[in-house]
Parts: structure tokens; C-alpha cells; sequence
């Protein structure tokens, strides 16, 4: 009788052991209770601008003039301007500090990597369109800067400062 009790328990004992290794599902804790949460992502619109240099100077010199020639000017292309939004149909406007500038200074969008150039725009108070389709992306393109002064118009020196602004299209 012993010996019958030690058998059924190795039998009873084997047989679970098979249970978990062939039937793993049937086996696992039981489960008390359940919880749940949502989770919701919200993506507002982003647009970002920048200049990889914070300042540009220009000197018209004898070295830029022309004889006989009233206009004489100069231009820099060693700035670039970096953008990003998430929006579509936006963008890009510029504008200049200065209401009544001395001399003139133009500016235009060179190189595109995403947008279209608007041509060159001369700087003022007012906001102008200066790249056209920029929406859900990132680009760059250089600036390139003229100034243009007439010789009639003696020295002196215009101080602008130029904001870059993603806005609707």
C-alpha cells in the first residue's frame, strides 16, 4: 500500500510537471483584475526659423565703383537661413526694422532645398513674401544681400534688422 501511495504521487507529480511543459497557457497565475488608460498624442503647429550668422556687413568702397557710373553696390551670400514646420501651405515673409532706409538693400533666396523663391525683394518695414510653399518640411537657402548705393547720395551707414517670419500662405 505504501508503495501504490509513492507511485500515484510521482504519477500525479510527473503529470504536472508535463502540464506545465506542454500546456504552459493552462498554467499561468490567474488574473484578479484588469486596468486600462488611454493615451492621446497632440501635435501642435510647429514652425521654426533660423540664421547660421548674426550679423552681415556690407562696405561699398572705391573698390565697387564704376566711373561714370552713379550706382554702386555690393553684395554678401555667407548667411543661410534654416526653416521647419509641420503646417501646410505656409510661407515665408521678411522685413526690415528700418522704415526709411539711406540706400537700398535687396535681398534674395538662392539654392533652395523645398519652396519656391518669390525673386528678390527690396527690404522695407513692410512684410514682403520671400519663399512660397514651404508647408510640412524643413529647408535652407542662402540669403544674398545687396546693398546699392548712388553716389549722390553721399556717406553714411543704414542699420537693418531683418526678421524672417512662417506664416498661412
Amino acid at each position: 500500500m505504501t508503495q501504490n501511495r509513492l507511485t500515484s504521487r510521482i504519477s500525479v507529480g510527473t503529470a504536472l510537471v508535463l502540464l506545465t511543459v506542454l500546456f504552459p497557457p493552462f498554467c499561468r497565475a490567474q488574473v484578479y483584475g484588469t486596468g486600462s488608460h488611454t493615451v492621446t498624442i497632440i501635435v501642435q503647429p510647429i514652425s521654426t526659423i533660423r540664421t547660421n550668422i548674426g550679423a552681415v556687413n556690407m562696405s561699398i568702397t572705391g573698390a565697387n565703383a564704376v566711373a561714370g557710373v552713379d550706382a554702386m553696390s555690393v553684395s554678401d551670400q555667407t548667411t543661410t537661413l534654416l526653416w521647419g514646420t509641420n503646417s501646410s501651405l505656409q510661407k515665408i515673409v521678411v522685413n526690415s526694422s528700418l522704415v526709411s532706409p539711406l540706400y537700398t538693400l535687396k535681398l534674395l533666396a538662392v539654392g533652395l532645398t523645398s519652396g519656391a523663391a518669390s525673386g528678390e525683394v527690396i527690404l522695407s518695414g513692410s512684410a514682403q513674401d520671400f519663399v512660397l510653399n514651404i508647408g510640412r518640411t524643413s529647408g535652407s537657402c542662402a540669403l544674398r544681400y545687396t546693398a546699392v548705393a548712388l553716389a549722390s547720395q553721399g556717406t553714411g551707414s543704414d542699420l537693418h534688422a531683418i526678421t524672417f517670419t512662417i506664416q498661412t500662405q
